[in-house]
């Protein structure tokens, strides 16, 4: 019960790494406002059957409003907002062979995915560290990608958008440091999820020939991380990226 009283926010809580998130810090204790594009009542009636509590939002981080409303409704229903999970993200649709090279990108899909991958993480951000300022402290945790520590060919927009979340959250860190607001991003590899369903299906053997560890991760290896920088276990960790993807990264 490491998040015993805490109140959190988790974006892209439908399926994938933010359901199995949002499941880990109810099991740890914590209220969770489970947030996404499409209505997360699934992820929340689990918590709920579990003995634990959970209310469902539906959000798009593109939307500053929406955005805004998001944070105001987890404080409307817990008091405050101790822990942010800013997960909320689509991936790109072709990676390899049959995917685009920067020349051949076109600009709409560019903005396109800054506009969720980037630009939401920012909006969430902008609103979660306002409401934290005003109470005195919180941690959030961004999900960002081995594609935002190394280049990902063929998806240059995906590239430069995780890129930019790992940028956000190191220079967050530093302004809010002496504010006891810890920011930290998480860094998934090749995880098994929903999103990643359609890529795998195309390009699975392959793809983890490049991984070490030659398998998949699952959504719930990175929630466990997620759940222990939101902890007071992480209290001196701040700006950090961490890498959860099998040794890809190291090779």
């Amino acid at each position: 019960m490491i998040l015993a009283g805490k109140a959190a926010l988790v974006t892209g809580g439908f399926s994938g790494i933010g359901r199995a998130t949002a499941l880990a810090m109810a099991r740890e204790g914590a209220r969770v406002a489970v947030a996404d594009v499409q209505e997360p009542g699934e992820t929340v009636a689990a918590i709920n059957a579990a003995g634990g509590q959970a209310i469902a939002i539906v959000a798009d981080v593109t939307s500053e409003d929406a955005v805004s409303a998001m944070v105001a409704r987890c404080v409307a229903a817990f008091g405050r907002v101790d822990i942010a999970f800013n997960n909320a993200g689509i991936a790109p649709r072709h990676v390899g062979p049959s995917g685009q090279r920067t020349h051949e990108m076109s600009a709409a899909s560019f903005r396109g995915m800054l506009d969720v991958n980037l630009t939401g993480v920012f909006l969430c951000m902008k609103y979660e560290l306002a409401q934290m300022l005003a109470q005195g402290g919180g941690a959030i945790v961004n999900t960002a990608s081995v594609a935002g520590l190394v280049g990902l060919p063929t998806a240059v927009n995906y590239t430069a958008a995780k890129h930019g979340v790992i940028g956000l959250t190191r220079a967050a860190a530093l302004e809010y440091a002496t504010d006891h607001i810890r920011v930290n991003a998480v860094c998934p590899g090749y995880v098994r999820t929903p999103m990643t369903d359609p890529t795998m299906a195309v390009r699975g053997e392959y793809l983890i020939s490049l991984v070490p560890a030659r398998r998949l991760g699952e959504p719930e290896e990175v929630a466990e991380a997620v759940v222990w920088l939101c902890s007071d276990r992480a209290s001196f960790v701040t700006g950090s990226a961490y890498t959860i993807d099998g040794g890809y990264s190291a090779s």
